[in-house]
């Protein structure tokens, strides 16, 4: 039986793709779920966000990043933003790219 339109079809490993985005827990589905075409798209631009932080997180543990501060929380902000519509496009079963990071994220091969 078909599914209705905007309902993820349920071979795809929902689960899975929302975990990318989840910060540092995209570990779990690079290690478990890599091979899902569908999950493997989700992987990279999750990888490319905590790549984001992890700079940020280095900027502001030196001197200059407390003087650069509010553009920190502003890209933190941003990474935010940018994973809650990566969730809600794994949620709805889509391969969309994000804004800013899309293009970043076609350069992982695994």
């Amino acid at each position: 039986m078909d599914q209705p339109s905007g309902i993820p079809s349920p071979h795809k490993n929902t689960l899975m793709a929302v975990l990318a985005y989840l910060g540092i827990l995209v570990v779990i589905p690079l290690i478990v779920a890599k091979g899902d075409p569908f999950v493997k798209f989700h992987i990279k631009q999750g990888l490319v966000l905590v790549i984001i932080e992890l700079a940020m997180w280095a900027l502001a543990m030196t001197m200059l990043g407390w003087q650069l501060m509010p553009l920190v929380q502003i890209v933190n902000l941003g990474v935010l933003i940018l994973a809650v519509i990566g969730i809600v496009n794994a949620v709805q079963g889509k391969e969309k790219e994000l804004p800013l990071v899309g293009s970043f994220a076609r350069n992982f091969n695994f």
